[in-house]
């Protein structure tokens, strides 16, 4: 079994916590179906958030998925000017037997702009 790391995001319509909540989750979720894998595959969960993003910590809603015994960490994303706003973005590490040319990184609605070299 090899580690490996899948990326993602997802831009949110707005701040506020349901809305962070049920994206985040569409995301968690987008990431672990395409690329065939269950809660016990995850390592850990590194999340991001823009910095106009303040209504709730997105890894809250990984828990409320029940990803409650994996190691979840939140970060600001760099203040960059002209970046996209309301962004969460994901790097997750997983024990997987896909070669890493076959891990599915997830970018969802207009995140999918960020990069268009590895979103599926």
């Amino acid at each position: 079994m090899a580690v490996r790391a899948v990326r993602g995001a997802v831009q949110l319509e707005r701040d506020e916590a349901g809305h962070m909540h049920e994206q985040v989750s569409e995301l968690v979720t987008a990431i672990l179906q395409r690329n065939g894998l269950v809660v016990d595959d995850l390592i850990s969960v590194w999340f991001t958030a823009t910095p106009d993003l303040h209504s709730d910590f997105p890894a809250a809603a990984a828990r409320k998925l029940g990803i409650v015994d994996v190691p979840l960490i939140c970060a600001q994303e760099l203040d960059i000017a002209g970046a996209m706003p309301r962004v969460v973005r994901i790097l997750a590490h997983v024990e997987s037997e896909l070669p890493r040319s076959e891990i599915a990184h997830v970018y969802l609605g207009a995140a999918a702009a960020l990069r268009k070299d590895i979103a599926q």
